[in-house]
């Protein structure tokens, strides 16, 4: 007996037993997720995340433009007018001091001038000269890349920064640099949108400093996380510099713009740039510094580009409001993390795919846990976060598609099984009966013994003997097996299953192989076989006259009827297993059947139970027989007959 703090013993067991059936999960979901990990070390999934970044970031609402910036573009339309590119350094300091006069914060100068362009080079490098707040360029480049040199007179008053960008395979940009540094370290400098952001946040008093313990930038409210080379959707990227994921305001024209020619002919007013960040560089299409964003979609053939002076605008932005009003940059999990998060949802995919149901029902399931899936990443990109979809999703889907296929496999298995077992036995309808509850009654491949209530048939053929010594064995055969077919046909037909055949006898049983747990049900059952018996009789003199018909022998045939307990199950071995019911009432027809063969003798006898006759003893005209010792029992019998021709007439 088990203590009161103890878990039962039986359900100790049944919680052994469903943990080592849902093994297949335990073993499906590390495996699935370990191999979705190993493809995304590998850079496999890496365009697949890129593509699903890029749908979040065309799908989240816009944002309100950043009024501190100000775009003074070189369009499309001023060249026409200017007739000339680049543009004389002439026209470019005219431009430089009318924006000075304005009284900006910055100004960013996103144009190359590594050598003069006459006419005017004398009057630009005086303003460069004199500019204190403007802020040129110059490319660094990598171990491919050709470097451009900065203005002289800007380089020698320190107010140059770099305008390289971090591009993608796919040829987008989705990182910014915010420091530029030489592959050996010793070399370090701003990139341009986060030195325009630097010297904007010195006027506001916020100053970078190094966090504590990790020596990562801290700019007022914000620590500005260094991008690793696997960090969100990325494998193996280079993570040279300090770069971080590009948070876009939005798509091109996100920022207001002027045209340099409104600049030039005194049509801007000057509020729109003082005390503002002015960024000066070319959109114009003909110029071709325009890049690939997860905003251009996911061909390289769509027309969405974002000029480079927008992109420098986008991180100058991004630096800002990050660390005055907080606003969140592209954050990203740990490896641990993600590992933690496609393992569970390889394991919801498991579970999933390791529930029966139907194949519609198994695709709709899937298809709204994947939409689950991609709405929680979608919430957590709009809070900020670039977590995992597509590993998880692969996961989820693989696990699932897996162990539906593994439990179709089982369901075959297992139909191919029931129906080896009963196929020949029962009807299509008492076949999908046991189909449903197989659960119940399959165990190892075979059907495990059951007690219940049923109702036993026993026939036999009388003188079969002195029938099979008159006609040779081939016709014998054909005659007994026509007999047969037609018997079988009955016993389906009144819901029995046929347990076997001994020679010339028939054992079919009512009320198996799923138990009977009402007395109406049992009560039901004898009915049906006593119903069945009277349709042999039938059947039985329908053949008779055809036979006879045919000069072959006729015959008659005698029925033992009994209900009690039973125990059924599958008998045999694995190259022969058959399902069978044994016990004392299957011993009882049996006898019925075989008593006293001189009694009443004509078409059919049907003899049956004290048990079967308090079941139906209302609804066929019964007589009494005897109270007899049956052979092999020591019980006392009461036997009763079925009065056919009655029978018949109230059927």
């Amino acid at each position: 007996m088990n203590k009161p703090w103890q878990i039962p013993t039986h359900r100790w067991t049944g919680a052994r037993k469903r943990l080592w059936e849902s093994r297949a999960v335990w073993l499906t979901a590390p495996i699935v997720a370990g191999l979705v990990l190993s493809l995304r070390s590998l850079g496999w999934l890496q365009p697949y995340s890129w593509m699903a970044l890029d749908q979040f970031f065309r799908s989240r609402p816009a944002e309100t433009p950043d009024s501190r910036i100000v775009i003074v573009e070189i369009a499309e339309t001023d060249l026409r007018q200017l007739k000339r590119w680049p543009i004389d350094d002439g026209t470019l300091a005219t431009a430089l001091q009318k924006i000075r006069q304005k009284n900006p914060t910055v100004i960013g100068l996103d144009l190359h001038r590594d050598f003069p362009i006459e006419p005017g080079h004398q009057s630009l490098v005086e303003v460069f000269k004199t500019t204190s707040n403007l802020i040129g360029i110059e490319k660094r480049g990598g171990r491919e890349d050709i470097p451009v040199a900065s203005p002289p007179a800007l380089k020698a008053l320190g107010q140059v920064a770099c305008n390289d960008v971090v591009m993608d395979q796919d040829g987008k940009i989705r990182r910014g640099l915010l420091y530029w540094t030489s592959p050996d370290g010793k070399d370090c400098q701003e990139c341009l949108g986060m030195r325009l952001a630097l010297d904007y946040l010195a006027t506001q008093q916020v100053f970078p400093e190094a966090e504590a313990g990790t020596g990562y930038l801290k700019l007022g409210k914000t620590i500005f996380r260094p991008f690793k080379e696997n960090d969100g959707g990325y494998a193996q990227a280079d993570a040279g510099g300090y770069q971080t994921i590009l948070n876009f305001r939005g798509a091109s024209r996100t920022f207001h713009r002027i045209s340099v020619m409104d600049i030039l002919q005194d049509r801007v007013p000057a509020e729109m740039m003082r005390d503002r960040i002015v960024l000066i560089g070319p959109t114009a299409y003909s110029i071709k510094d325009l890049f690939h964003t997860p905003y251009s979609g996911n061909s390289l053939t769509t027309p969405e580009t974002m000029p480079g002076v927008e992109i420098q605008a986008n991180i100058a932005s991004q630096v800002i409001s990050s660390a005055l009003e907080n606003r969140s940059g592209i954050q990203v999990w740990t490896v641990s993390a993600e590992w933690a998060w496609v393992l569970l949802w390889a394991f919801i995919g498991a579970a999933l795919g390791w529930v029966p149901r139907s194949l519609r029902w198994a695709i709709a399931s899937m298809m709204a846990t994947l939409g689950s899936l991609v709405l929680i990443c979608y919430v957590a990109f709009l809070a900020g976060w670039w977590i995992p979809l597509i590993p998880p999703a692969l996961a989820m889907m693989s696990s699932a598609g897996i162990l539906t296929t593994y439990i179709a496999y089982l369901e075959r298995t297992e139909r191919r099984t029931i129906m080896n077992i009963f196929g020949r036995h029962v009807t299509p309808e008492i076949a999908e009966a046991i189909w449903r509850d197989r659960n119940q009654i399959l165990r190892q491949g075979r059907l495990m013994g059951r007690r219940m209530t049923a109702t036993v048939l026993f026939t036999d053929l009388k003188d079969f003997s002195s029938v099979s010594e008159r006609i040779p064995p081939e016709h014998l055969m054909s005659w007994l097996n026509e007999y047969m077919e037609a018997m079988t046909q009955v016993v389906l037909e009144h819901g029995g299953i046929v347990d076997k055949f001994i020679g010339d006898s028939i054992m079919a049983v009512f009320g198996v192989p799923i138990p009977r747990t009402t007395s109406a049900a049992i009560a039901q059952d004898a009915h049906q076989a006593i119903s069945c018996a009277i349709r042999m009789a039938s059947v039985l003199e329908a053949l008779n006259a055809r036979w006879d018909s045919q000069s072959r022998p006729t015959t008659s045939m005698r029925v033992g009827i009994a209900t009690g307990p039973v125990v059924t199950g599958s008998l045999g071995g694995q190259q022969r297993i058959d399902y069978t019911t044994i016990g004392d009432c299957v011993n009882v027809a049996s006898r019925l059947e075989g008593y006293d063969k001189t009694l009443s003798p004509g078409l059919c006898r049907i003899l049956i139970s004290e048990t079967t006759y308090e079941f139906v003893q209302d609804q066929f005209p019964i007589q009494f027989i005897a109270t007899v010792q049956l052979k092999g029992r020591s019980q006392i019998t009461k036997i009763y007959q079925i009065l056919l021709e009655s029978s018949q007439n109230t059927l």
